[in-house]
């Protein structure tokens, strides 16, 4: 770590000797979000804005913050799935896909990936998770930072600019950026107790506890401690399952007996059977933890933040039914349930030093971050092994780290009557990704294989010796910003950024122009361009597994397939048409204007275009004797190639994303009594594939979409189009009611056809409708320093559209996974706070 640290210096100034003239921005840890009294608009931001502090509504692109308190009074289970409600282009789904897609808390801006968007803490580039979007339905592919490993209770604001900024900040920011500013309180604090669970079947429990208190540090500095705990129960949507015929075997759970049914399929006809789970929330346990502190030593400010989380999470597969052929009814007479459990340790520190020198202010600063993610899994078997099979599994561990070092330049100067602020900066970036083979016994393909039977661990098959990969990689940049404001009335802003990676990404040279101008006192228009890019995750390079899915195959709904992920530099995914990643690069446009006709009200409107090349993305399931006879070639044994079926990431999809944001806030006070705060967002997007690589040579033989019309669908048509959020927050007195209203657009979901006699239907495409979402919190401030709340998430049991393709045999299926409203219905919660 001590020569990483010394290269990464050696990096640094190295590159900084030859751009010290040009421009670019070093970020405070001084912004505060709007306070009661202000102004609506007037929050300070330091997200896009070097040097200069300016207001939300002086901002030359579109921000959105967002308090503490706003992201408490949601109810919400963490950062992600509040921001969803708050933020108007933000899309969470409940379930992005299956294994580690349910892990990860995936949300994307503006209709993009996860990935796409950069995350930032304290203006600094948090680390990535070492999970990755590897079966999903949505995000598919995506390696994104994990929010929900930041413990809410050490949030002061967040900042979201919803912009291309990767100019400014690097790799990434294609979409935007959000950045999350640590409390700086040196004493007093806060702690809370939240508790609640779904309307119906009383299940989902979920029980939070959070703790905030500050310290000063000698007469000169100050330290801010924060714990979060929480504990999520699951959730169980499953239908009963239909009556078991001897016509109608696939829904019986025995095997039949003498020809007849077994006994205890008899007696189960004609009543409800539930005998597996849905998951709408999945169990998981977590502790998180923060530090922001600070120390002057007079011309020097040192400082000081982090995080440090431990979270299991425990992911349920479909039910295997006792005659299953992936059954061994020696060991599970009554069929069982596998599960992975997924053991994270997720860390990150910064430490820095800043000042002025010179008449630059400097900021010079090193992290790390480090994600490791255990996963073993229970309840399971390997259906190869026979009765000899174990029960539990190692899985294999999977490890992710960067080591961050920057320094950033910026000074003011008076030029043509206005202020001229020129920035230059630099940083070094070191990324590793590792993966770690499991138990011999969790991929192992026994005697006991016959037609049909998936070998490995049922769940998760475990990585072999041969999926387990290391790889590091090496990032330089320099960077640099220019923002003038000649007037009061006029701001214009450009920036440039050069990228050296030492991997295949190689060299980027992207730029940034912005500009704002004020018509009248209360109308301004803004517009800006950016180029950006996204360098391929050293995870979506290396990362090797073998999981089993159910998928629809020809028309045929619920098929467990056996499906491995391969690197693309392994032979068989070389084999199967796989190149070397290489970065994606993209082109933005916006225009907007801001209103403020009067004090306590503003409005805001933005368009956009957003060009994406060389999307990186999973490909289809490669499955069948063509594909069998590649892997068979390529060092896989015939029982292996038999039956796997594979994917592979590739650049292939050039997108163009076309939206609109409108937000507006307004304060008053009704009557002299009650004080009001309302807020509207809405957004409208989307996405279109403007191009398709041609599938490779090597799967010439083969009548194959390399990008099918289901994969194409996720891109494009399986997001809600549109979202409104309505929200009003009151107070009167001690009391306060906040309420929202969101409205999330229709989806649709498009399915592979299923060509019979020449002819191509398309019999699983469904279409899901637009719903409301109501949300209501009643607060109590009992004393000074006690305060309790009240609320409900989805108020009226809102469910979305079922999806007709119910699994008769599981019972599940009923909802689809990637609503953004879940589908677990309403929720209640009552919280108890203490300020001291």
């Amino acid at each position: 770590m001590s020569r990483t640290f010394l290269k990464s210096i050696g990096l640094v100034s190295t590159a900084l000797a030859g751009v010290l003239a040009m421009p670019s921005f070093a970020i405070g840890q001084d912004a505060a979000p709007q306070a009661s009294g202000e102004d609506v608009g007037s929050a300070i931001v330091v997200t896009g804005s070097r040097g200069q502090q300016r207001t939300v509504v002086d901002s030359p692109t579109p921000i959105d913050v967002i308090s503490g308190e706003d992201l408490e009074r949601t109810g919400k289970a963490g950062v992600f799935s509040a921001l969803n409600t708050l933020v108007p282009s933000f899309n969470l789904p409940v379930r992005a896909g299956g294994a580690t897609s349910t892990v990860i808390a995936t949300g994307g801006l503006r209709g993009l990936n996860p990935d796409q968007v950069l995350i930032l803490v304290n203006g600094k580039r948090r680390h990535k998770t070492s999970l990755i979007n590897a079966v999903s339905t949505l995000y598919n592919g995506s390696v994104p930072a994990d929010l929900d490993m930041i413990p809410v209770a050490a949030i002061d604001h967040i900042e979201v600019l919803r912009d291309g900024a990767a100019a400014q900040y690097g790799s990434d920011a294609i979409a935007g950026v959000i950045n999350i500013i640590l409390k700086d309180d040196n004493s007093g604090g806060s702690a809370g107790f939240t508790a609640g669970q779904n309307f119906d079947r009383s299940d989902g429990e979920l029980y939070q506890a959070n703790l905030n208190f500050g310290m000063k540090l000698g007469e000169n500095g100050f330290a801010n401690f924060s714990l979060n705990l929480k504990k999520q129960e699951m959730s169980n949507r499953a239908l009963p399952l239909a009556d078991c015929t001897r016509t109608a075997t696939t829904t019986c759970l025995y095997p039949l007996v003498g020809g007849q049914l077994d006994p205890r399929d008899a007696a189960a006809v004609g009543t409800e059977r539930i005998v597996t789970t849905s998951f709408g929330a999945m169990p998981s346990r977590s502790i998180n933890t923060g530090l922001n502190a600070g120390y002057d030593l007079g011309d020097i400010h040192l400082y000081a933040f982090g995080t440090y989380s431990q979270r299991r999470s425990d992911l349920w597969y479909s039910y295997r039914y006792p005659k299953d052929v992936n059954n061994v009814m020696g060991i599970y007479p009554n069929g069982y349930r596998p599960h992975v459990m997924i053991d994270e340790e997720d860390f990150e520190f910064v430490l820095g030093a800043k000042g002025l020198v010179a008449g630059w202010d400097w900021d010079f600063s090193t992290g790390y971050g480090r994600n490791r993610a255990r996963q073993s899994s229970e309840g399971t078997v390997n259906p190869t092994l026979g009765v000899l099979s174990p029960t539990e599994f190692y899985i294999g561990t999977l490890k992710s780290s960067e080591f961050v070092t920057s320094l950033d330049l910026t000074r003011g100067y008076d030029v043509g009557g206005g202020n001229l602020q020129v920035s230059a900066g630099a940083q070094h970036r070191h990324e590793r990704y590792q993966t770690f083979a499991g138990d011999p016994a969790s991929y192992a393909t026994g005697s006991n294989i016959v037609a049909g039977m998936t070998p490995g661990a049922q769940s998760s098959a475990g990585f072999q010796p041969q999926d387990a990969a290391y790889m590091s990689r090496d990032n330089v940049s320099v960077y640099g910003d220019l923002a003038w404001d000649p007037s009061k009335d006029l701001t214009i802003g450009a920036a440039a950024r050069f990228e050296h990676y030492d991997d295949g990404s190689g060299n980027t040279l992207i730029w940034k122009v912005n500009g704002r101008y004020a018509a009248t006192p209360w109308l301004a228009v803004r517009a800006a361009a950016n180029t950006g890019f996204r360098a391929p995750a050293v995870a979506q390079q290396i990362y090797t597994q073998t999981t089993n899915q159910f998928r629809t195959v020809n028309g045929v709904n619920n098929v467990l397939l056996q499906i491995k992920t391969l690197g693309v530099n392994d032979p068989a995914a070389i084999a199967l048409g796989a190149k070397p990643l290489t970065p994606e690069k993209s082109f933005n446009i916006s225009a907007g204007v801001v209103l403020t006709p009067m004090r306590n009200f503003n409005l805001t409107i933005d368009a956009y275009q957003i060009d994406v090349d060389d999307r990186i993305t999973i490909t289809s399931t490669l499955t069948g004797t063509v594909i069998s006879q590649i892997l068979l070639a390529n060092g896989f044994s015939s029982q292996e190639a038999q039956t796997l079926s594979a994917q592979y990431y590739t650049n292939a999809i050039d997108t163009r994303t076309r939206g609109i944001d409108i937000v507006a806030s307004y304060k008053h006070s009704l009557f002299d009594v009650a004080d009001m705060q309302w807020n509207i967002g809405y957004n409208y997007n989307k996405t279109k594939i403007r191009k398709i690589i041609d599938n490779p040579s090597e799967l010439s033989a083969i009548n194959f979409e390399l990008f099918d019309r289901s994969r194409r669908s996720n891109m494009t048509t399986n997001l809600p189009r549109t979202k409104l959020s309505i929200s009003n927050y009151t107070s009167v007195g001690d009391f306060s009611l906040s309420t929202r209203l969101t409205r999330y657009g229709k989806f649709d979901v498009l399915q592979n056809g299923v060509t019979t006699a020449g002819v191509t239907t398309y019999p699983n495409d469904r279409s899901y409708g637009a719903k409301w979402i109501t949300d209501v919190e009643l607060g109590w401030q009992i004393t000074p320093m006690v305060d309790l709340a009240v609320g409900a998430n989805n108020l009226f049991n809102v469910y979305p559209d079922e999806t007709g393709q119910i699994s008769a045999t599981l019972g599940q299926g009923a909802y689809p996974g990637t609503s953004p409203i879940g589908f677990t219905g309403g929720s209640y919660y009552a919280r108890v706070g203490v300020k001291f």
